[in-house]
């Protein structure tokens, strides 16, 4: 009997949606177990890192890594993983851009650390306690991961080989990804594993799009009655699907809400917040710096709608990084 592909599975910072993706793959989930040997999920099966370090490298077939790097477990798991793995799936936006998560990286590490435990109004601390790597107590030692300075997307850690977006990934993509790779019909190692076009090319309110957007007032989605049926951009609704890569099904956009973002930016193109910002510049309608001043003082948080999803990878990433990895890409 031929060797089953062996895979593994493994939730770093995140939400634990991605997991959740994978378990709605339903009924298809018990064809991909017969298919392969699940050597690590720890989520759903009780596996431990040792079962990971006694195996030779490159022994796994495919690791699917989901979520970000934020301390000095989950730098270790990855690299671990990377070390007996052929191939890195970096699964869903986190580990892809760095999520919603990396929306940290506004802020200093003290500057969470103090809200956390000190600043914020709900907290009672009167020792002013907080966490420590190493504890000693009449038990022994206690230990805990080291809080990095930043949030890094997992190829900002390790060498990624594929990529599939998406917060999470939709299933149909998964199956596809874990079909292609059980077949060998992988596309280029450094692939995003979604469609090439961005989100507007499959938006069903495309066709209501006017030639040339001209927005003379911003809105916030839940400050009007958003038609069901019209572009969010000439509704002054800001979408991020222009800048935006397809593969989500639309299904923010089929519960009238506008794109946030969460696929990353387009084929060719390095920031999709710079895409954005760029695009709101050119469909702006404003002669003169007063008006300018008047419709961009409309956009509560130019930074949260357009890097929400892709702080840490973006260049505005890069130009607020505090270490030496922040920004940087591996490999």
């Amino acid at each position: 009997m031929a060797t089953k592909p062996k895979v593994a599975i493994c939730w770093l910072g995140g939400c634990g949606g991605c997991d959740e993706a994978i378990v709605d793959l339903n009924e298809a989930l018990l064809g991909v177990a017969d298919a392969v040997d699940i050597v690590l999920w720890p989520i759903a099966l009780d596996f431990k890192y040792h079962h990971i370090r006694s195996m030779a490298d490159g022994e796994i077939t495919l690791s699917i890594i989901n979520g970000n790097v934020r301390n000095s477990e989950q730098e270790e798991i990855a690299k671990l993983l990377r070390q007996k793995s052929q191939l890195v799936l970096g699964f869903g936006a986190c580990a892809c851009f760095g999520g919603t998560p990396g929306m940290a990286n506004f802020r200093t590490k003290q500057d969470i650390l103090n809200w956390v435990y000190k600043d914020a109004p709900t907290v009672v601390n009167p020792n002013k306690s907080r966490p420590q790597t190493v504890t000693r107590v009449d038990e022994g030692e206690l230990t805990l991961p080291e809080f990095y300075e930043t949030v890094k997307a997992l190829n900002q850690v390790i060498n990624v080989d594929y990529y599939l977006p998406g917060c999470p990934p939709p299933t149909d993509l998964i199956a596809t990804a874990i079909t292609a790779t059980l077949e060998n019909k992988l596309p280029l190692k450094g692939s995003s594993l979604a469609p090439h076009k961005s989100l507007c090319d499959s938006c069903p309110r495309n066709e209501t799009k006017p030639l040339k957007i001209k927005i003379d007032e911003i809105k916030r989605i839940h400050e009007i009655e958003a038609s069901p049926d019209t572009c969010f951009l000439a509704q002054g609704v800001i979408c991020m699907g222009i800048a935006t890569r397809d593969g989500c099904g639309t299904s923010c956009i089929n519960i009238n809400m506008p794109c946030r973002g969460c696929f990353g930016p387009v084929e060719g193109v390095k920031d999709a917040g710079l895409k954005m910002i760029s695009t709101l510049a050119a469909i702006i309608d404003a002669n003169n710096d007063t008006d300018i001043e008047k419709i961009t003082s409309q956009i509560a948080d130019i930074a949260g709608y357009s890097y929400r999803f892709s702080l840490p990878t973006s260049m505005l990433g890069a130009l607020k990084k505090r270490d030496g990895t922040q920004g940087e890409q591996v490999g």
